[in-house]
């Protein structure tokens, strides 16, 4: 990639400057560079964005390699519908760690690559858990990239000649990593795995949190009961609307700790509002005040509905007959990622197990490479038709699936 050969790129460990790239910062050169990169089968791409400031990330940068060339797209100065053709083509879209980098392009532009390989989730399927590029490009290609500045700001212009080789050092070896993660795929037969994993990915829902379930967040809420819970959560979702609307952090519209005391509190006019802790004058004025206390007031009515429930994640709605299955589940899931070097957590969370269990239609683990690697087993398992055992062999020991005998 980059036009470079494997050797060439060792020989550049420690001098990243040298990799050859292209600042695109009108539409003319963006137009010219996709009509290019339309005719590839593949494309390598990573964005760097901020949202320390801001509700909505801002996409401040956007790379892409392709056919032997690296283009630094300011996504600032250009039209991004330009790119569309290319992200909505037929050509494969190569990245690392894409959750962050589709929810950017989802929130910035409104359309993602429609097929996508994920390097970090692919490197999953042949024992590796989450790793960073790093660690994949010094173990697959022995190249070491230095670690950037974290405290880059990539909304600053112009950018200086370190920073976009920085930025250029992100893709210029994904094809070769790429192909190396594939090969090992296809070797143990988890190409297919892998591609249905990464469109699983790619159709993972994006966007803004839910305001009512901002509350599930707020540091210490398990701290409140009764009507102060209800209102914690109503003055959570209106903290959630409002930093939309201002496009700020929530915390900046409002703190954890001042939700905790408006809940505790529960006031009932402005005087009130300011006697608790964390708010001051500021959350009063521009007409804050007065919908702030319009959702205490809302918290309050819907407190006598009764409690309000934290939502079960730990298995609570599952018949207490089928709880002790969890956790024996979740120990041979676990072995048997150990022993099939797969990442444990991509062949099945507690969650997917307890949805497993429960019966819930959406069921990851019911349908497609993860029912066909561990679900119907589960299900074996615990209709009966199959157990578990534990083993030692060859100096070794784990659970081992077995059948049952009629």
């Amino acid at each position: 990639m980059a036009g470079f050969s494997r050797e060439t790129m060792s020989s550049q460990e420690t001098n990243r400057s040298e990799i050859v790239h292209q600042y695109i910062d009108t539409n003319a050169l963006l137009s010219e560079f996709v009509q290019q990169a339309l005719s590839e089968p593949f494309y390598y791409l990573d964005t760097e964005f901020h949202r320390e400031k801001t509700y909505f990330p801002q996409l401040a940068l956007v790379q892409i390699a392709v056919a032997g060339s690296i283009a630094i797209i300011d996504p600032l100065r250009v039209d991004a519908e330009i790119l569309r053709p290319l992200l909505e083509g037929s050509g494969m879209c190569v990245l690392h760690a894409a959750q962050q980098d589709l929810d950017v392009m989802s929130q910035s532009w409104g359309f993602i690559p429609s097929r996508i390989i994920d390097t970090q989730l692919c490197a999953g399927f042949i024992g590796y858990s989450q790793p960073s590029l790093a660690s994949l490009l010094q173990t697959f290609l022995k190249v070491s990239v230095p670690k950037g500045d974290r405290l880059t700001d990539w909304l600053k212009r112009p950018l200086t000649k370190d920073q976009l080789s920085y930025a250029a050092s992100d893709v210029a070896y994904l094809a070769e990593l790429n192909a190396a993660i594939s090969e090992r795929l296809h070797e143990l037969g988890r190409w297919e795995w892998a591609l249905e994993a990464c469109e699983e990915l790619r159709k993972k829902p994006t966007g803004p949190n839910m305001p009512e379930d901002a509350w599930l967040k707020v540091k210490d809420i398990r701290t409140l009961k009764g009507r102060s819970r209800w209102v914690a959560q109503s003055v959570a979702a209106w903290r959630e609307r409002r930093a939309m609307d201002m496009n700020l952090p929530p915390r900046h519209v409002l703190s954890d700790i001042a939700i905790l005391g408006i809940a505790q509190r529960a006031p009932q006019t402005s005087e009130d509002l300011l006697q608790s802790r964390g708010v001051d004058n500021r959350h009063l004025s521009s007409g804050h005040g007065k919908s702030l206390l319009e959702a205490v007031s809302e918290g309050i009515s819907h407190s006598r509905e009764g409690e309000l429930s934290f939502p079960s994640g730990d298995g609570e709605d599952l018949d207490k007959t089928m709880r002790p299955a969890i956790t024996l589940v979740s120990a041979w899931v676990t072995e048997l990622a150990r022993q099939s070097s797969l990442d444990a957590g991509l062949l099945g969370t507690r969650k997917d197990i307890i949805d497993l269990l429960s019966g819930s239609p959406g069921a990851r683990m019911r349908t497609g490479w993860r029912a066909d690697i561990v679900g119907h087993d589960i299900e074996d398992l615990v209709a009966g038709r199959k157990a578990l055992t534990f083993t030692v062999e060859n100096g070794g020991n784990g659970l081992r699936l077995v059948e049952v005998a009629d």
